[in-house]
């Protein structure tokens, strides 16, 4: 904000998270105390939390403005590069399976952010030859698909080469679910091929940016940040927040592996549960965050074992939180013989099958958390 701005009085947005400033609402969205209007960068005061105590206020947009936004990006007077950003840990959950209709018939570059938790081995022309693969399935084309790490600085000058190459002098719209690393990617944009001295408000709570930002470039165009989607079918979107950290991986994942007989049980805390219901003993590969313990039982222990000890022996949520979850729901899978299976659980991770013998599993999870069988990443 200008100094002639500030004795106007005029309306601005915030420069982290781009909702209108107002000072007279503390509960509404872009409320700013009159006094920090004098400070720089000139933010809302939610911003200002997440930016020197990591703390977010509740504060999140309704489904229909979330669309409205997006709308704007696939109109007939808008010809733009459109760029994806998709959570690897959390693919299935993250893609935004309708985008194509919001896009029309602009580009889309799909971004998939932190690589850095894979395996050291991962062989990255299989992995990308796969995300391109679950993007057709998802009915999303792409232009091209480029494997990145905000946090590790990974990929990212080839990121920029892919940009330069498809934006030809258009707008670039940045889309992406919650969390998945939006602004993180777009700051790095700005720190390294900007003047502009602002960042954008980064948060690991779900829905930071909460309006249009606007960022010039060069050639008076715009990187036009999007506000996250926020789906319910993921986990990270129904645990309390203190959970996040349990959940969320920020190191590379440590694959375990649980060989087991049929009628045994994998409980991933209180947040899920897996049942090799019938089979021949065989391995399976967890890929979740390393901070969520795994305990085995006997699936004919399974249910009394979960209403004995949630939320104590089996955590997380303790049981301050743990009736904050819906109730768990039975999805029931059978795997192939002969197929590569990953068992994907929407925000906690995802079992590998490893044998080619076929499975019937039963996988619980809360109510509303995706759950399904892909051919296996890794």
């Amino acid at each position: 904000m200008t100094e002639q701005q500030r004795e106007q009085g005029a309306v601005t947005s915030c420069e982290g998270c781009g909702v209108k400033l107002q000072t007279e609402r503390p509960e509404v969205p872009g409320y700013i105390p009159q006094q920090a209007l004098e400070r720089e960068p000139v933010i809302c005061q939610r911003c200002f939390r997440i930016k020197n105590y990591n703390d977010a206020a509740s504060v999140t947009l309704e489904q229909d403005d979330f669309l409205r936004l997006l709308s704007q990006v696939g109109a007939s007077t808008n010809d733009a590069l459109v760029i994806h950003i998709v959570d690897l840990f959390d693919f299935d959950g993250s893609l935004i399976s309708s985008l194509q209709r919001f896009v029309g018939n602009n580009p889309v570059l799909l971004v998939v952010n932190k690589i850095d938790l894979l395996p050291i081995v991962t062989n990255w022309n299989r992995l990308t030859n796969w995300v391109q693969k679950r993007a057709k399935e998802h009915g999303i084309k792409v232009i091209d698909v480029v494997l990145c790490s905000a946090k590790k600085n990974q990929g990212f000058e080839r990121l920029i080469d892919k940009v330069s190459d498809y934006r030809q002098g258009r707008d670039i719209y940045v889309v992406g679910a919650t969390n998945v690393g939006k602004s993180t990617l777009i700051n790095r944009l700005i720190r390294d091929y900007s003047d502009m001295e602002r960042e954008l408000t980064t948060s690991r709570f779900p829905g930071t940016t909460l309006d249009l930002v606007k960022i010039p470039l060069d050639d008076g165009k715009f990187i036009i940040d999007t506000p996250g989607i926020v789906y319910p079918s993921r986990l990270t979107e129904l645990v309390h927040r203190k959970d996040l950290g349990a959940i969320m991986p920020d190191r590379p994942l440590k694959p375990t592996v649980f060989q087991l007989n049929e009628g045994q049980s994998l409980f991933f805390g209180a947040m899920a549960r897996f049942d090799f219901v019938q089979g021949e003993r065989q391995s399976f590969t967890c890929f979740v965050s390393n901070g969520l313990k795994i305990h085995r039982t006997k699936l004919e222990r399974a249910d009394e074992l979960y209403a004995e000890h949630r939320g104590v022996m089996l955590t997380p949520p303790n049981q301050d939180h743990i009736d904050d979850l819906p109730a768990w729901s039975k999805h029931q899978i059978r795997v192939a013989k002969g197929s590569k299976t990953d068992l994907f659980i929407s925000g906690l991770g995802w079992i590998k099958v490893n044998s080619d013998a076929g499975a019937l599993v039963n996988i619980h999870a809360p109510k509303g958390v995706k759950v399904l069988s892909r051919d296996a990443m890794i």
